[in-house]
């Protein structure tokens, strides 16, 4: 899928929640300084369909997880670096770039800001209802954290 249909479903996807129903909850990623905020979310057919925006500051990260179903971001703001269970970089996402996070806990992967300005993350979250926005995975072994 290309950057800009990403965007695209993205887009259509928030507008369909907001026309749905709006979310209020906010949860936190586990990394240290990072916040989210969830800006809309509905469930369509066991799926929860979840728009958050994620802000990740100089220096910090998201701490090592996976997720239960496919996520697809949109860069902002600032560049994220991105390093999977092998501790290698599988990316580095710059502003105004996209990326997928497939599903699966054999995914586990880690966000990470080595810049000076802060990240800012469109993402949409596409999970099996109810499932949790993220699920805790220790460190693979990397000397990062």
């Amino acid at each position: 899928m290309n950057k800009r249909i990403r965007a695209g479903v993205i887009a259509a996807v928030a507008a369909t929640a907001t026309l749905v129903g709006v979310a209020t909850a906010e949860a936190t990623p586990s990394g240290p300084g990072v916040t989210g905020k969830i800006i809309s979310q509905t469930t369509v057919g066991g799926k929860d369909y979840i728009l958050r925006q994620i802000t990740i500051p100089a220096g910090q990260s998201t701490g090592w997880h996976f997720h239960d179903g496919t996520l697809y971001g949109y860069v902002e703001q600032g560049t994220l670096s991105h390093f999977d269970s092998t501790c290698e970089s599988d990316g580095t996402y710059e502003s105004g770039s996209s990326l997928t996070e497939p599903s699966g806990s054999q995914q586990v992967h880690i966000g990470r800001n080595l810049g000076t300005t802060p990240v800012v993350l469109n993402v949409l979250y596409v999970l099996p209802h109810g499932a949790p926005l993220s699920e805790d995975a220790p460190n693979p072994g990397c000397d990062f954290q």
